[in-house]
């Protein structure tokens, strides 16, 4: 990132053209751009239509201007929003002028940073910003909103306070030990509070697939035989031709993934190649790639064909055994779960259903306040480590396990940035789109 004392802008409304584009400015300098492009810096927090012109005083647009003066702002900063009309041409020449003011443009995510060192939000909110503008489903929109409220980070802080006020209690008995007035016990009162924090950070890591499977996607893995139908069934549940359907066996030799909204829920629908032996090298990389996706799986629909007496291989975890063609093989589905054909439509609609079953079964009794990123989740269990030292060493010196508690402490203050997190900033934020 570039120096924090400049002052930004960029496009922050997306894709032009547009009917309305905006443009943010954040820094020191925000108000004497907006007074040279519009002649005066309005009222804070409220909008007021004004003319934007170049340089040489030629109009840009007509625009509603926005003022945010710092800190009460998105930033931290003084802020100015222009809303003007979204051709390319109009914004550029917008751009063209805060650029020849001497501002910068923003690089990815420079916004949010700024926000997040300057105190308005914390990392686990900045990352929930970011999957608020990335959620393309309801409860992708619902876990976002969570994270971007501050929700998980309160929990967070309440654990971190919980420790810290445990060790504050142990140094007590070692500082003041030979006091009269001090019981000798003071530690044994809370270690019952150090128990019950560690089991809430164990009940909520294991929470982190459910976190997973809402974010990411609740895979979902067709495999079979060659010709079982695999396509035919990606394609009929994405309505649309994602894969190659041919009679021809090994037509798909690498992995085709679709997303599909299933109520709110999002689901990755992979096609994989066709399991069977081969000397072909190329399909037989496809099959070793379905393999290994096969164990990552959450559901596998297995998949035979019943007009060729094709079995559905069962495999380990989650299956359900599909019986496909069924409108031209014979109807028995006594070896399947469910016959459907992907040409007719029949059994599909049940097929949905019971996916959704399956997925719903997966998250039951799942809250909202879930760690979602690899980040988020090692922190946690550093932090779990430390606190089993703790529990480990509570018969020992009163310094062992204090320090114990001071560790865990500060791996959960890195999941919210609050203590030594500089060399993360750079990853996290990166991520981000340039405006944001």
């Amino acid at each position: 990132m570039s120096a924090a004392g400049d002052t930004i802008y960029a496009l922050s409304s997306g894709a032009l053209p547009s009917g309305v584009a905006v443009v943010r400015v954040s820094g020191k300098d925000a108000f004497s751009c907006c007074r040279a492009i519009t002649g005066e810096v309005p009222a804070p927090r409220k909008a007021r239509l004004m003319r934007l012109v170049d340089a040489a005083g030629s109009p840009i647009d007509t625009a509603l201007v926005l003022v945010f003066a710092g800190p009460a702002s998105f930033t931290g900063e003084d802020c100015i929003e222009f809303q003007l009309h979204g051709g390319r041409a109009v914004v550029r020449a917008l751009l063209d002028r805060l650029a020849g003011l001497g501002l910068r443009h923003a690089e990815a995510g420079e916004f949010t940073r700024r926000a997040f060192e300057n105190g308005k939000i914390d990392l686990v909110e900045a990352e929930g910003l970011s999957d608020m503008i990335g959620a393309e489903t309801e409860m992708q929109r619902r876990l976002a909103l969570e994270q971007a409220g501050g929700g998980l980070s309160e929990l967070y802080d309440g654990w971190a306070r919980e420790l810290t006020h445990a060790r504050a209690m142990i140094e007590a008995e070692l500082d003041f030990s030979d006091e009269d007035d001090i019981p000798g016990s003071v530690s044994a009162t809370i270690w019952g509070t150090v128990e019950e924090v560690g089991h809430q950070i164990e009940s909520h890591i294991a929470g982190s697939r459910a976190g997973e499977i809402i974010r990411d996607g609740y895979r979902v893995v067709i495999a079979g035989p060659p010709n079982a139908g695999k396509s035919s069934l990606l394609n009929a549940l994405a309505r649309r031709d994602v894969a190659i359907v041919t009679d021809v066996a090994g037509t798909t030799r690498d992995i085709l993934e679709v997303y599909l909204d299933l109520d709110g829920y999002a689901v990755r629908l992979c096609d994989t190649a066709g399991l069977r032996e081969s000397d072909d090298v190329v399909e037989a990389e496809g099959m070793r790639r379905a393999r290994a996706l096969l164990e990552e799986a959450d559901l596998i629909l297995s998949l035979g064909d019943i007009g060729a007496g094709q079995p559905a291989e069962r495999f380990e975890g989650e299956c359900l055994r599909i019986g496909t063609k069924a409108d031209i093989g014979n109807q028995t589905g006594a070896d399947f779960d469910l016959l459907i054909s992907s040409r007719t439509g029949a059994g599909m609609d049940r097929l949905v259903e019971m996916i959704k079953a399956r997925l719903e079964a997966r998250l039951a009794g799942a809250s909202l306040s879930l760690p979602v990123r690899d980040r988020q989740v090692g922190y946690l269990k550093e932090t779990l480590r430390h606190i089993q030292a703790a529990l480990d060493a509570r018969d020992y010196s009163p310094e062992i396990p204090a320090e114990s508690l001071r560790q865990a402490a500060v791996a959960l203050g890195r999941i919210t940035g609050r203590v030594d997190v500089e060399d993360l900033l750079d990853v996290i934020f990166s991520s981000f789109c340039v405006g944001k």
